[in-house]
């Protein structure tokens, strides 16, 4: 039997790439977006899957996603917190405070009420798993710029090393899903040409695209894992060993294709 996989924030970057790679695999995928126009230009790429326009910072739009896909599908087997944003690299002084409150709406408060309303439900059905989407910060890396992002991922892994202990033994799972560093939208903006550029050296060592974290991270939650458990692509092992062969050349960019 297929899984039925809620993806939130799946209309670009990693969660479009989940996404596809889910439903190529015979998942039947039901994801949001905030707009319509970013449901309908998913749906394009993904015909198989299906949208729902959903602000998951807003309790009551997440009840309707999930009951969506029930209605749809029968059940939700595995729910993906995908939805994120990062503000500009700016010092915490410095930020903008509207982009303050809605990095830490979506990053943390939204994922507090999307992991609710999929826990609710999976203890309803009596199984079920969520994933929680962890980022810099997560791991307890610091960087200027970057203190209120990497303090919502930060949360975010407390969250879900939390919410492992409360579903433990329901027949739930919660997991921590971590990405690495891959060249999106979230990874590449704010930054000026110049910045880029020295950027760009570090990307190229430690970063990937899309079309390839996106394939194993979907493989690894088909398969699922232990409660609580911890499922990385870009480990410090493979970090390490990607700085002592950096001589070899690896352009994420596509610059050099």
């Amino acid at each position: 039997m297929s899984k039925v996989v809620v993806v939130t924030g799946g209309t670009r970057g990693i969660g479009l790439g989940l996404v596809r790679e889910l439903a190529a695999r015979g998942a039947q995928v039901v994801y949001c977006g905030r707009s319509v126009d970013s449901v309908k230009r998913a749906g394009e790429q993904v015909p198989a899957a299906y949208g729902v326009v959903a602000d998951v910072t807003d309790r009551e739009a997440v009840q309707r996603l999930w009951d969506a896909a029930v209605e749809r599908h029968g059940r939700v087997d595995i729910w993906i917190n995908n939805a994120g944003m990062s503000p500009a690299r700016r010092k915490l002084w410095e930020l903008d405070p509207e982009a303050l409150d809605a990095t830490v709406d979506l990053n943390l408060r939204g994922l507090l009420h999307a992991s609710a309303v999929a826990l609710a439900g999976m203890r309803g059905q009596g199984a079920g798993a969520l994933w929680n989407m962890e980022g810099f910060g997560s791991n307890g890396m610091r960087r200027p710029g970057l203190t209120v992002y990497g303090a919502t991922k930060r949360a975010v892994t407390y969250t879900t090393d939390s919410l492992a202990k409360e579903v433990d033994g329901t027949g739930v799972t919660v997991h921590h899903l971590s990405p690495g560093m891959v060249v999106t939208d979230l990874l590449t903006h704010d930054y000026t040409p110049e910045e880029l550029a020295q950027a760009k050296k570090v990307f190229n060592i430690l970063a990937d695209r899309v079309e390839t974290v996106t394939p194993w991270l979907a493989e690894k939650v088909l398969a699922g894992a232990k409660n609580g458990a911890r499922v990385a692509w870009l480990t410090q092992g493979k970090a390490f060993w990607r700085f002592l062969t950096a001589f070899r050349k690896r352009d994420v960019f596509g610059e050099d294709a």
